[in-house]
């Protein structure tokens, strides 16, 4: 456990105020549209932003949220933090998009968030999970699936990528999670309900 000082925590809280920013929400707020978590899959996420109509606010939404990730990492980065406290500044980023403070706590599954903080953490882990992502998309044309993949895969890719065992643990519990979020698309999937993208 690394030693966590007044700022680190600073850089904890601030990670999670960061994440905690629902951008799906804001945006359609802003546009006009329905709340997202009371649409569709009730996710506040670009996937489902864009299934409600609008692949500019999407893009959009994908974008903040994959910067919502970086942004605290590379923050860390400029303070000069090890490798541990950075990815323990991931872990809150993302922690903030699924739980956010802001909206009831109620965030989205984090995917966007937590590849954003691998970035900003490990360029070569993203990359990893991304073309993982995308392997996985091409075959299956199914983003959840896609997405569960890269979860799945990203702590075997940090065993390789990823210097300390504390961080490859704070990886560990971020795929976790990752996987424990699409719980009900990992169902779906299993009884051969999961809608194909495109």
């Amino acid at each position: 456990m690394p030693e966590l000082t007044a700022i680190a925590l600073l850089a904890l809280l601030g990670a999670y105020l960061i994440g905690s920013l629902s951008s799906a929400v804001m945006l359609c707020k802003v546009s006009g549209l329905p709340d997202p978590r009371t649409q569709g899959s009730g996710n506040p996420g670009a996937t489902n932003v864009l299934r409600m109509g609008s692949k500019k606010l999407a893009a959009l939404v994908l974008l903040i949220d994959v910067l919502k990730g970086v942004i605290p990492v590379l923050i860390g980065r400029m303070l000069g933090f090890d490798i541990d406290i950075l990815a323990l500044i991931a872990f809150f980023a993302f922690l903030g998009h699924l739980y956010p403070v802001f909206f009831q706590f109620k965030g989205g599954k984090g995917v966007a968030t937590a590849l954003g903080a691998f970035l900003a953490l490990s360029p070569a882990l993203a990359g990893a999970a991304l073309l993982t992502w995308i392997v996985v998309f091409a075959i299956s044309r199914i983003s959840s699936l896609s997405a569960i993949a890269a979860a799945a895969m990203t702590p075997v890719y940090s065993l390789w990528l990823i210097d300390t065992v504390f961080a490859r643990t704070v990886i560990l519990l971020i795929a976790l999670l990752l996987l424990w979020r699409h719980s009900s698309n990992i169902q779906r999937l299993l009884a051969g309900e999961e809608k194909k993208s495109g």
